[in-house]
């Protein structure tokens, strides 16, 4: 196997050339050999709607410089489209703040914005700009968790919902007898009983709008620990604003990053 040389503030790795992942993927690819879980593809389509989002916002503020930005976009583009499927082989046994996951983002973008001739793209000077692991993970986990339940769950809810709206019309007029205590009581029709079921897809459609809005705040712009270090002002709104026109879904920066950072209750909460 080829391979080229990457370098991290720990020295120099040996990474298989054929692949865009740099050092610290390469690190957390050989030290944590356990399990075959790997990070779900969710979460790595997440990521790529984050960095393009950070880019963008970082070209709007001054601190990435624009064409820099703009590959660094459209190299997001090309992961969301599915390309590059390979460049993401991390378990999700790793570091705890999901550290790896995070830099296997950047390395890869920062490889792929580098195919236009003449650019020099960072993994972390640019692409991680203004974040942190600390933030952008929980931010990914949100992210991805709202748009499974926005694309996937309640599409599926609202298909289940009109499939029972047509038994209970087509059944309206079927007498049946309840049962009660496993004994017989008093007739209803049988469309009657598939109306409860409907309601309980309503309630239960209700229940997880509500629960779904806790995963629309988001940690991003608490960097490391939740002071914002190293991050312009209004990055995070920015971010927010540029993730709700791509995905559909109206995100908004947290209003304390210290729970953002450390809390996962919003998840909990929808699952």
């Amino acid at each position: 196997m080829e391979y080229r040389i990457e370098h991290d503030t720990m020295g120099e790795v040996k990474v298989p050339a054929e692949h865009l992942w740099g050092a610290q993927t390469q690190r957390s690819y050989e030290n944590f050999r356990i399990g075959t879980e790997k990070m779900p593809k969710e979460i790595v389509r997440a990521f790529a709607y984050l960095k393009k989002a950070a880019a963008l916002a970082n070209k709007e503020l001054g601190t990435v410089d624009a064409k820099i930005a703009d590959a660094i976009a459209d190299a997001a583009d090309d992961v969301l489209a599915g390309k590059y499927p390979d460049e993401f082989p991390l378990a999700v046994w790793q570091t705890g703040s999901g550290t790896q996951s995070n830099m296997n983002m950047n390395e890869v973008l920062a490889h792929i914005a580098m195919l236009r001739p003449g650019l020099a793209v960072h993994p972390n000077d640019h692409v991680n700009r203004s974040q942190s692991s600390n933030d952008t993970f929980p931010t990914a986990l949100h992210i991805a968790a709202a748009l499974a339940a926005e694309e996937k769950l309640l599409p599926a809810l609202g298909t289940m919902k009109q499939e029972l709206l047509r038994l209970e019309e087509e059944n309206r007029d079927v007498i049946k007898i309840g049962r009660t205590h496993l004994m017989d009581a008093v007739p209803l029709t049988f469309g009657q009983e598939i109306s409860g079921w409907r309601g309980m897809l309503d309630a239960a459609e209700e229940m997880i709008r509500e629960a779904a809005g806790h995963t629309h705040t988001l940690a991003i712009g608490g960097t490391a620990v939740g002071t914002g270090l190293n991050c312009p002002a209004g990055f995070d709104s920015r971010v927010c604003g540029i993730l709700s026109e791509e995905t559909g879904i109206a995100f908004s920066p947290s209003q304390n990053k210290f729970h953002a950072l450390t809390s996962k209750d919003g998840c909990v909460f929808l699952s």
